[in-house]
């Protein structure tokens, strides 16, 4: 139920829907934190009760099999209930699933896919309540129609078609009740959580990087932002041939209104659709990454499946810009001073530029035949005229990235706090290109966007 505070703002009482869940996120630090511990002590339950399972003759494979679909439902489900960051946090995962192994993935992947596309809706009172506290009590003037049935998700709110007074059909991004508190909530626990980043990755400034992260993840409550980032994509590309991107229409406090795309969801085609259907959309996914700073002045940072469609007429259509970013200063003359030294891929040459812009605390060592064993594989992908993500590629990938062992180089590493959002772009974006098991030409995208980095290449030869 909607209320209003003895200031007039709007807040949320306790609302459950006919399954006995909550319309709108739990809120209070004490309810998410228990929501999230009850995680692992649920798993440890399904593997006791699964022991028990195997002793009356039910196979290992079997109780596995159902322990890892239970857990999966379990984790996605309160993933998606909480939204705000742990939600963001659950697309996240479900941007990586393709790197599990095979016989892992399997349970998995419809709960992710769940989780991408839809969360538990607000139910239609609280909606209006938000509509009309934020556009007025006559805000239903400003639509000649306006749909509650099949929200799609967003991180922090849920989108509803309209069709705005003008007669435009419309995407209506409505904000949780609640919203910003539950984040505030997340983001001072994911703040307590540096010492377990520092043991992960002992190299790392995880503070710095965490708070970049928190004012990232902020921004995606800023509604105004969002909608002036989206304008400028939006007059970047207006009429291209390969991009749509929705005009914005209007835009309060906690709403925004912005035209209506229809097309296939991304999701579809990573399923059925045939290898030059995604190898298309691919490039095209890779362009538009390339190409923001260029065109818009800006990098585009949420690329996963759910921010994409494929419209009737083959471009690409993508929404949610609530967190883009230019360039971080001297960022470019960074990647100018990297890229000869991983070309060549000579031991001194490399480690001087790491050391120069930061790359690894001052005074640490560093074993340089293993750093270019990692880099190798990724300076020959980038100079291949052709770059196939198939899964087996991927997996070799990530598991040199989440390798825990004190051996793995790259724990050694760390990385300016300042260039946290363009590595999280990097990695979401080669994750969505990988779910979709693309043949992209890196290569030429890569000299065509960024020229200046190309230039520096002209007298070097790979080592």
């Amino acid at each position: 139920m909607v209320r209003r505070d003895p200031g007039g703002r709007l807040f949320q009482l306790s609302r459950r829907t006919p399954a006995g869940k909550s319309d709108v996120p739990p809120t209070g630090s004490a309810v998410r934190s228990a929501k999230l511990a009850a995680l692992p002590v649920a798993y440890a339950g399904r593997r006791v009760a699964g022991a028990g399972r195997r002793a009356i003759g039910r196979s290992a494979a079997e109780v596995d099999r159902d322990i890892r679909e239970r857990t999966a439902q379990h984790v996605f489900a309160v993933l998606g209930e909480m939204k705000g960051c742990v939600a963001k946090l659950g697309q996240m995962l479900a941007i990586y699933e393709f790197a599990l192994p095979a016989d892992v993935a399997g349970p998995y992947r419809e709960a992710l896919a769940r989780l991408q596309d839809s969360a538990p809706s607000m139910l239609p009172a609280t909606v209006h309540a938000v509509l009309a506290d934020q556009m007025g009590p006559r805000w239903r003037s400003m639509f000649l129609d306006f749909d509650d049935r099949r929200p799609a998700a967003a991180s922090v709110g849920q989108v509803h078609r309209a069709i705005w007074h003008d007669g435009r059909a419309v995407a209506v991004k409505v904000m949780y009740p609640g919203a910003r508190q539950a984040i505030g909530n997340d983001l001072t626990a994911l703040r307590r959580m540096a010492p377990l980043f520092n043991a992960l990755l002992p190299g790392a400034d995880s503070r710095a990087v965490i708070e970049r992260l928190c004012a990232y993840i902020s921004e995606e409550l800023d509604y105004e932002l969002e909608a002036a980032h989206q304008s400028r994509f939006a007059e970047a590309y207006a009429d291209d041939p390969d991009f749509v991107v929705p005009r914005v229409i209007a835009q309060y406090p906690d709403i925004l209104v912005t035209e209506w795309l229809d097309g296939t969801s991304l999701s579809r085609l990573i399923a059925r659709g045939t290898p030059f259907e995604r190898d298309r959309v691919g490039l095209l996914i890779l362009r538009f990454l390339f190409s923001g700073p260029t065109r818009a002045g800006l990098l585009y940072g949420d690329p996963h499946p759910g921010n994409f469609r494929v419209m009737p007429d083959g471009r690409l259509g993508v929404v949610d810009f609530g967190a883009c970013a230019p360039w971080p200063p001297g960022y470019l003359d960074m990647v100018k001073d990297f890229a000869p030294a991983m070309l060549r891929c000579a031991p001194d040459e490399l480690e001087a530029a790491i050391r120069r812009n930061g790359y690894v605390a001052p005074g640490r060592p560093l074993d340089m035949d293993t750093v270019i064993a990692r880099i190798a594989p990724l300076r020959d992908a980038v100079l291949a005229p052709t770059l196939e993500l198939d899964s087996r590629w991927m997996r070799r990938q990530m598991a040199a990235v989440t390798d825990l062992s004190v051996t793995n180089v790259l724990r050694q590493l760390t990385m300016p706090s300042e260039h946290t959002t363009v590595a999280r772009t990097a990695v979401a974006g080669l994750g969505v290109l990988g779910q979709l098991r693309a043949a992209i030409p890196l290569r030429r995208e890569y000299e065509r966007w960024f020229p200046e980095v190309v230039a520096t290449l002209a007298d070097v030869r790979p080592g």
